[in-house]
């Protein structure tokens, strides 16, 4: 069946047996491929969100590039163009995108069961908790599962106020848990939370910062606002990639148990083995008494999420256990992907692996620093969760712009613009991630030659103001590059 040019067709049954018909198919043609494209940015632009279509335009700069086809560590367009995954999803293709195990699981679920009655016990769910309980510290014996990350922050913020009997939160500057309303309270930049307030009490202190924290907590105790949990990311993701220092996060947790606070860790990107641990608290050997999680969780095939928590934190619940509570959340499919997805973190090993080759990879990228010092100013990560410090966000957009146009993908930080992410799967290997420093030397070499074409034009135009002066390309937004 053809498909339609975009906005021609007004029977909804018409467009659903289209494009049905284009999912199922095997062979398409390069004219439904065409209208297909064409679809997408025009139905994106008039019924999602035009804004949110130039947020995504990719590195090409005259089109949307419409992603179809993703294996291992390699994403290809609608058209065949590959690219090296470098940004994963922003930390969901741990195991690589559609691991045939994860995919197995998942299928075969679903031949028996999709969603649960949500009143007789669905067996994958209790399952998948002991799994969990197995790899966490005594203290996490209960869990709840959700469908995301920011998800798990609002039950685990929930579950706080329930122990405690407080309201009031504690976060990091730089800091990010999620939109929605609860977790965005967290979430530090004034852009995402200011349109929403007020919403949960939260006040934020200095990332790292022992005494701010302390004296933060002494001010609530003094006024009687007690603080129900600290809500911190041991290694802070969209803030651009700030690792905890040594000595912080055991401060940190003799803190609030000094003031009988809970400590809440947000694993929602650094979780599943993304720093070269299965969790990144065991890089400090500090527990927290909530652990929540995402992204990865659900192995890139299904969104999946939990937050798990010891008997301090769930009594409330079980007294109560509508309290809380989620129609999709451990659903038959998302508990298939997740039991899979651990299996293949164990069995293949890689937060081992991600601790010996993140070390070579994060070497190369400071290699690269010390190379190209006029235009990025500081590499620091741990495991596969690396960020790439700017001069400025225009340089780091070029310097996106430049890895696209080389086949690499990656994006920036939603809070620091000049921050470039590089989370690729944990499964990549040395020759590719090789590949991948090629490729970026290629690029900084670049954006270091605009640069100084750039400085001399302009030294140019300061002795002769007529003439023009060119200039770096200008990101169309915070963010440096976007997905396909």
């Amino acid at each position: 069946m053809a498909m339609s040019s975009p906005m021609s067709v007004t029977d909804p049954l018409k467009l659903s047996a289209e494009l049905v018909d284009f999912i199922t198919s095997e062979n398409i043609s390069k004219n439904q491929k065409l209208a297909f494209a064409e679809g997408s940015v025009a139905y994106w632009n008039e019924h999602v969100n035009p804004g949110f279509l130039q947020y995504r335009k990719s590195m090409s700069d005259d089109h949307a590039v419409v992603e179809w086809f993703g294996e291992g560590c390699v994403l290809r367009d609608l058209n065949g163009r590959e690219f090296i995954d470098c940004l994963g999803g922003f930390g969901i293709f741990n195991v690589g995108h559609r691991h045939p195990k994860v995919v197995k699981a998942v299928k075969s679920q679903l031949e028996r069961q999709a969603l649960h009655s949500q009143e007789l016990i669905d067996g994958l769910r209790p399952h998948l908790a002991r799994i969990l309980k197995l790899m966490t510290p005594p203290n996490l014996q209960y869990t709840f599962f959700t469908n995301s990350g920011t998800e798990s922050v609002e039950g685990a913020l929930k579950m706080a106020m329930l122990a405690t009997g407080r309201k009031h939160f504690i976060a990091a500057s730089r800091g990010f848990h999620g939109k929605t309303l609860g977790a965005l309270a967290g979430t530090s930049k004034a852009v995402f939370r200011k349109p929403f307030a007020p919403a949960v009490r939260f006040t934020h202190v200095r990332f790292g910062d022992v005494a701010d924290l302390r004296n933060a907590l002494e001010n609530a105790h003094f006024t009687g606002a007690e603080v129900a949990g600290v809500l911190l990311e041991p290694v802070q993701g969209e803030g651009g990639i700030h690792v905890a220092p040594d000595g912080y996060l055991k401060a940190v947790r003799e803190l609030c148990d000094s003031h009988g606070s809970l400590l809440l860790f947000d694993e929602v990107q650094t979780g599943m083995g993304r720093t070269g641990r299965m969790f990144a608290f065991e890089h400090w050997g500090v527990v927290p008494d909530i652990l929540c999680l995402g992204k990865a969780f659900g192995g890139g095939v299904m969104p999946a999420g939990a937050f798990m928590a010891g008997p301090r934190a769930w009594g409330p619940y079980i007294e109560n256990p509508v309290l809380h509570s989620t129609t999709f959340g451990g659903n038959p499919l998302a508990c298939a992907a997740a039991i899979a997805t651990i299996n293949v973190l164990l069995e293949e090993r890689l937060p081992e692996r991600v601790a010996v080759e993140g070390a070579w990879f994060l070497a190369q990228w400071r290699r690269l620093h010390s190379k190209y010092p006029l235009v990025m100013s500081e590499v620091r990560g741990l495991g596969f969760m690396i960020g790439l410090e700017f001069v400025s966000d225009k340089v780091g957009y070029a310097f996106a712009k430049a890895l696209f146009e080389r086949n690499v993908l990656t994006a920036g930080t939603y809070i620091n613009a000049k921050v470039i992410r590089i989370e690729p799967p944990l499964t990549m290997t040395r020759e590719m991630l090789a590949d991948v420093i090629g490729r970026a030397d290629e690029a900084l070499a670049q954006v270091s030659a605009d640069l100084a074409a750039a400085a001399a034009t302009s030294s140019a135009a300061a002795a002769a103001p007529a003439v023009a002066t060119p200039t770096l390309p200008t990101p169309t937004t915070a963010v440096a590059a976007s997905a396909v």
